[in-house]
């Protein structure tokens, strides 16, 4: 597809519509994705550990929520996006190997929870709100985001294919 555009771990992308921005491999880690439906642009941000102080590299504003959502703001602003107008879309958050969960002394909070519930929580304060999450679970997930709708197509052997 030639107007696709691929983030990988740790990543982010922001373009505006006809692009298709996907990434694949989302088991704790989440797929965060902005939208402007009038502007139609939109970010898409593979982030894989709930907060900066758990990296060992800090230059990579993809890596977290709270980085990621500040840039895919400051980006897709600069292509013409209304902060109000933003909408987001999760993917992602699993619980991918529940067994070794049992044994750990932070009461069972895994990554994928985590990295879901502060990304919530940067939205919260940023007031944009969550128009759709295909989150938690225990499978892994690819995402498809089709920015000339805002339309998100998760894939996954377990779930199938969900629209969100």
């Amino acid at each position: 597809m030639s107007n696709e555009i691929i983030v990988k771990i740790a990543d982010l992308k922001v373009d505006r519509e006809p692009a298709i921005i996907t990434t694949h491999g989302l088991g704790s880690c989440l797929a965060i994705m902005l939208y402007d439906p009038e502007a139609r642009i939109g970010g898409l941000a593979h982030v894989m550990l709930p907060s900066p102080e758990m990296s060992r590299l800090k230059a990579q504003p993809g890596k977290c929520p709270q980085t990621a959502i500040e840039q895919m703001l400051l980006e897709m602003e600069g292509l013409g996006c209304q902060r109000f107008r933003i909408r987001a879309k999760l993917a992602g958050g699993a619980t991918m190997f529940a067994g070794l969960l049992l044994n750990r002394r932070e009461g069972g909070a895994n990554i994928g929870q985590r990295n879901t519930q502060e990304t919530k929580r940067v939205l919260n304060d940023l007031n944009i709100p969550i128009a759709a999450e295909d989150t938690g679970g225990d499978y892994g997930r690819s995402v498809e985001f089709i920015l000339s709708t805002g339309t998100v197509l998760v894939r996954s052997f377990k779930a199938g294919l969900k629209e969100i």
